[in-house]
């Protein structure tokens, strides 16, 4: 096929131009200005629209095995293929946990029954997650596992986190962490200030963050590893993890969209909607997380896709789960409070999704736009205004604190080794 007329953006070299694409198979195989149609060749034209890789999540939950009813890795991959992803990399707590060889095999077969989207899991640190004792890391590895993570729970033993992260680290391997302090979150449910204090409801202090991710960056430090957190949400963890690049630790971090769009504020109703861990917090740190990703604090913009059934997401703020869904909604959350206002420029953007997280995984051939390269791309309509409907989203989860919401610029076509998969 040719892809003509559109823009493309391509971090990993710099490049922002207009040129044509021909595919061959699944294979970037020109890049070129004015390329001419070739006998029995689909030519698209996509004036208006913008190539770029296709998106890579590095922080995502599919829920199977044994959640299905809240989302399957069929409906994840679908979801994520909406939303323009080409990679994702999903964590492991599922159940049973992706800690072995059986049940990470499961899952990269189940994937491949689905599409030929890059399917890079994330396993459990410790078995079972319970934080006591380390997976048999070489063999994970070996098998496809790309980092280790007990995601959803955090990994307070600092001992048994400085064995891991020497043991993981040998392996050219990385620890990703959930930077949480369970003793102060203590149960809470939403972000402990003003809004707690008023609703009456329990409220998770920052410090349950920025606590942890300082005892974390200190064991770094002693084991000069390589380290990466997790949805980051407050000032303070911004500020710790500045300083510590600056001291020249080996260390990157994500956030995601609803820290940098959604604040405390925003939760209308006592709606679980807006219930997500780490709370969305306040308007001064919705500020530093912009700051920190406009000054390269924080690398990398991930979704932390974590769906739940819709009648569990109807309960009560205080007993409903915390999670929403991330995929379909990223790109354009992205461009609307981060690109659209001149905070980040598009391509820092898109870097962000793309060539960061593949650089910090070493997902060769992922991120990029380049000749000979597997064609993976998502192609994006800057000006497009729609009004987001979470009852048509491909993940099971339709509920999303961005329903109902109008946004301007969109996915309209995701392409996985040369397949298009159009949308919107």
């Amino acid at each position: 096929m040719l892809l003509k007329n559109a823009k493309i953006v391509n971090p990993k070299n710099n490049f922002e131009d207009y040129a044509d694409l021909r595919i061959e198979n699944d294979t970037i195989v020109a890049i070129e200005k004015n390329l001419q149609p070739q006998t029995n060749e689909d030519v698209i034209d996509l004036s208006g629209k913008i190539i770029i890789p296709g998106l890579i999540d590095m922080h995502c939950h599919l829920r199977e095995p044994g959640f299905s009813a809240k989302e399957t890795i069929k409906t994840g991959i679908l979801s994520a293929i909406n939303g323009g992803y080409t990679a994702i990399c999903p964590m492991a707590n599922t159940n049973p946990t992706v800690d072995n060889a059986t049940t990470l095999t499961y899952c990269i077969s189940k994937a491949k029954e689905t599409a030929k989207i890059g399917f890079h899991p994330i396993c459990a640190v410790t078995k079972e997650l319970k934080g006591e004792k380390i997976v048999n890391i070489s063999e994970l590895i070996s098998l496809g596992a790309v980092a280790f993570s007990d995601d959803g729970k955090p990994l307070e033993n600092m001992h048994l986190l400085r064995e891991a992260l020497k043991y993981i680290n040998s392996h050219n391997s990385l620890i990703i962490s959930h930077s949480e302090d369970s003793s102060l979150a203590n149960s809470g449910v939403i972000n402990e200030g003003k809004v707690s204090t008023l609703s009456g409801l329990k409220g998770i202090p920052s410090v349950t963050e920025s606590l942890a991710v300082a005892r974390e960056l200190e064991v770094v430090r002693a084991t000069n590893g390589k380290y990466h957190f997790a949805h980051i949400s407050t000032k303070r963890s911004v500020e710790l993890i500045r300083q510590a690049k600056k001291d020249g630790l080996n260390i990157t971090c994500e956030t995601a969209p609803h820290y940098f769009s959604l604040t405390e504020d925003d939760i209308k109703d006592y709606d679980a909607k807006y219930k997500v861990n780490p709370p969305l917090r306040t308007r001064e740190d919705l500020d530093a997380i912009v700051e920190g990703l406009k000054d390269g604090t924080i690398d990398v913009i991930a979704t932390d896709h974590a769906p739940h059934t819709v009648q569990e997401k109807q309960n009560p703020i205080q007993q409903a789960p915390m999670g929403i869904a991330g995929f379909e909604t990223a790109m354009s959350i992205t461009l609307n409070y981060l690109v659209n206002n001149g905070k980040l420029s598009l391509i820092d953007a898109v870097r962000k999704l793309t060539a960061n997280p593949a650089r910090i995984l070493n997902l060769e051939n992922q991120g990029d736009i380049r000749l000979g390269a597997k064609a993976n791309l998502a192609v994006i309509d800057l000006e497009e205004i729609y009004t987001v409907n979470a009852s048509k989203f491909k993940s099971k989860c339709r509920i999303s604190p961005f329903d109902k919401m109008e946004l301007k610029g969109r996915v309209k076509m995701t392409i996985i080794n040369g397949k298009i998969y159009n949308i919107g």
